[in-house]
């Protein structure tokens, strides 16, 4: 299946949560306007860190080791469990942090104590969402797509309606608390198609540590974690930085316009994620791996220019359907950010290379260096040019990313038979 075509069928799925991802913002901009939205980017950055911490950052690892194994039914039940047993110790470990630090957390990031129960319930949360998180990663490294989407419109529709009830009653309190319990519902939801699955056999679901596949994992923790730690913890400290020299409707401006790019970019980096990481996986000889970057490149690519280039033409129509009339400023902002998107997705097709072929120091250290290099490059040019500079930022870090990332597939594929 080429990758076109794993996106095509799981496009419903990306389609499912696209919808639902805006559906929230929407609710927040409508009820607490820009500084809403800047909040509910902190808010989002705890849950995305919680959720790397409570995964034990084996997300990745499990995808490329049932893809390996699951035509060994021994081995591929060796690895279910231990990934289970791995995951439930990370995600209590890390909501018994997240639930001492709950006040803390909450004055820090949503500025007000009000917020307390709400991060309660998200650190109590942490396990049933790392085992959903498990089961998701299991369909993808399955490439069973049917029930990867079966699960994505269901567990959409149903955080919706959620988010439409609570945040009816509760308002911004309700749409973040939405959040949380909609996450859980990916759980209640992935268990009977698990059961369903022709993979699955009685005492899958018993989670228990096998010290081989618990040190195969452990290898994709280190890139994982490094990866999916930075993102949110330099948005957090970004967002704050701003909020401090520009204020928080700034803030929520600069959230809006990225929410906008991680909405469309869902449809690719699902293609990406379900389709292309299993297959660089599996494929082992220099000139499959050229091809299949080479198919990656013409189809990728191409589909990102395009979907920017659609976002910026209809910019104006855009911004007050997704968010109000109060964000009109993101528009001057659409450019440099859809720039820096095609350039992101473009880096992405050589970055998965390192993740797909275990280099694991090379990936951490290429993903703590310029998360540095993007917070310092956003101080610098925000300090220059404003607003504007946060996004320059953005477009500029990922040019040189991607430079790097050329250099070590090159170098890569040099060295492979």
């Amino acid at each position: 299946m080429s990758i076109a075509r794993a996106g095509a069928s799981s496009a419903i799925g990306t389609a499912a949560r696209l919808l639902a991802a805006l559906a929230t913002i929407k609710l927040v901009a409508h009820a607490a306007g820009p500084e809403g939205v800047g909040r509910l980017g902190q808010f989002l950055g705890l849950m995305a860190l919680l959720s790397v911490l409570a995964g034990g950052g084996i997300g990745a690892g499990i995808v490329k080791h049932v893809a390996e194994y699951r035509n060994d039914p021994e081995r591929f039940e060796r690895l279910v469990r231990t990934a289970l047993a791995y995951a439930l110790c990370a995600s209590l470990a890390t909501g018994a942090l997240a639930l001492a630090f709950a006040r803390p957390l909450a004055l820090w990031l949503l500025g007000d104590a009000r917020y307390v129960g709400l991060v309660c319930v998200l650190a109590l949360a942490q396990a049933g969402i790392a085992m959903g998180n498990c089961l998701l990663a299991i369909f993808n490294g399955l490439m069973d797509v049917r029930r990867l989407v079966l699960v994505q419109v269901i567990g959409s529709a149903l955080s919706v309606a959620l988010a439409l009830l609570l945040s009816w009653r509760f308002g911004l309190y309700g749409a973040l608390l939405s959040l949380v319990l909609g996450q859980l519902l990916w759980l209640l939801i992935g268990l009977p198609a698990w059961r369903a699955s022709p993979h699955y056999r009685p005492g899958l679901l018993r989670p228990r540590l096998d010290r081989e596949m618990a040190a195969r994992l452990a290898g994709f923790s280190a890139m994982t974690l490094s990866s999916a730690l930075c993102a949110p913890l330099v948005g957090i400290a970004a967002r704050d930085h701003l909020a401090a020299q520009l204020g928080w409707t700034q803030v929520g401006y600069w959230q809006a316009v990225g929410k906008v790019s991680d909405a469309y970019l869902l449809f690719l980096t699902a293609a990406i994620n379900v389709h292309y990481l299993p297959r660089l996986s599996a494929i082992g000889g220099r000139d499959a791996l050229r091809r299949e970057l080479a198919q990656a490149s013409r189809q990728l690519i191409p589909a990102a220019a395009a979907l920017a280039l659609a976002i910026y033409l209809a910019r104006e129509w855009i911004t007050p359907l997704l968010f109000s009339a109060q964000f009109a400023p993101i528009n001057a902002l659409y450019a440099p950010q859809l720039l820096g998107d095609v350039i992101k997705i473009a880096s992405f097709v050589f970055s998965y290379l390192m993740v797909a072929k275990a280099m694991t120091g090379l990936f951490v250290a290429s993903e703590f260096a310029f998360a540095g290099l993007y917070f310092a490059l956003l101080v610098v040019l925000t300090r220059w040019f404003g607003l504007p500079g946060a996004v320059y930022a953005f477009a500029a870090n990922y040019s040189l990313y991607l430079v790097f990332n050329l250099w070590m597939a090159r170098r890569y594929l040099g060295r492979t038979p």
